[in-house]
């Protein structure tokens, strides 16, 4: 069951109840203990399950971003062999407890030792075992749905400032119906999120700089992009990547079309200045043959 926090979050009636169920093992069940959250030896014949069997209650219209967000973090971290960026993953924050987890849209976690990088949280199985990693994640971002709005903002937050997440971001694809606003980062300050200032554009864009991932995040039109300060770049998706280098192919078979073309008009031209120059050797040749002749005639 839901605890008091989610209960209060859920709305009534049965479909609610059946999401409230599904988001249970998603959203953290019970906030821990500070004995609870971070203790010292694991069991190890502990099963931590990679999915509760249920899907997500928005998953048509959250994984599409969660999925782009998510690969363009990872082309800009790939080259980082500490770095972790990963999404829709259980979190298991209790010490040898399979039952209480957390599951974000996206999180990204810097600093792993090798041990941690190498263990059956990461590599073996798809879940996130915060005793076997050594800590929480370092920045978490919630998409914005109409089941999940409210969890977000009132107990998954609550429970992300107990296990000790430095940032967490919300990003709302409709601007405002989830979260009440298109885009909210906040840092971890005494145990507690205080907010990120917001930069307003006037051509509707709202942004602000995650320290730590040193990129700011905007919310441009709905989507949700991330802006390198340090290379002057956007971060690219899978498909804007592709849609570049189908681009960069497309002028580079232009330009060599073009360059094609070019040698072919500048052999044309050669092979008529050729033309007419064996053209006048020939009528040379011939004039002088006609005047020996005439010599020949004349007696000459």
């Amino acid at each position: 069951l839901l605890d008091a926090r989610i209960a209060a979050d859920a709305a009534s009636g049965e479909t609610e109840l059946l999401i409230s169920l599904c988001l249970a093992q998603r959203c953290g069940k019970i906030a821990p203990s500070k004995e609870d959250s971070m203790t010292t030896e694991a069991t190890t014949d502990i099963f931590y399950p990679e999915t509760d069997g249920m899907p997500l209650p928005d998953g048509l219209t959250q994984a599409p971003r969660y999925v782009t967000i998510i690969g363009m973090l990872r082309a800009f971290f790939r080259n980082l062999a500490d770095c972790e960026v990963n999404g829709n993953v259980f979190i298991y924050y209790i010490l040898n407890d399979n039952r209480r987890t957390v599951s974000p849209d996206c999180f990204v976690v810097f600093g792993l030792s090798e041990t941690a990088r190498k263990s059956l949280s990461l590599e073996g199985r798809n879940t996130y075992v915060m005793s076997e990693v050594g800590k929480p994640p370092d920045f978490v971002l919630e998409i914005g749905s109409e089941s999940t709005g409210r969890v977000d903002t009132g107990s998954k937050r609550d429970l992300y400032a107990e296990i000790g997440v430095p940032e967490y971001w919300r990003y709302d694809p409709t601007g405002e119906e989830y979260y009440g606003e298109a885009l909210v980062g906040e840092r971890l300050v005494n145990s507690e999120y205080a907010r990120f200032p917001l930069r307003y554009e006037d051509d509707g864009s709202v942004w602000s700089h995650s320290e730590v991932l040193n990129l700011d995040l905007w919310w441009v039109e709905g989507e949700l992009r991330f802006w390198d300060p340090v290379g002057g770049q956007w971060l690219l998706s899978h498909e804007e990547e592709q849609d570049g280098r189908l681009a960069a192919e497309a002028g580079r078979l232009a330009a060599e079309a073009e360059l094609k073309m070019e040698r072919a008009v500048s052999a044309r031209a050669e092979a008529r200045v050729e033309e007419e120059r064996a053209g006048r050797l020939a009528a040379e040749e011939r004039a002088a043959e006609l005047e020996a002749e005439l010599r020949r005639m004349r007696g000459e």
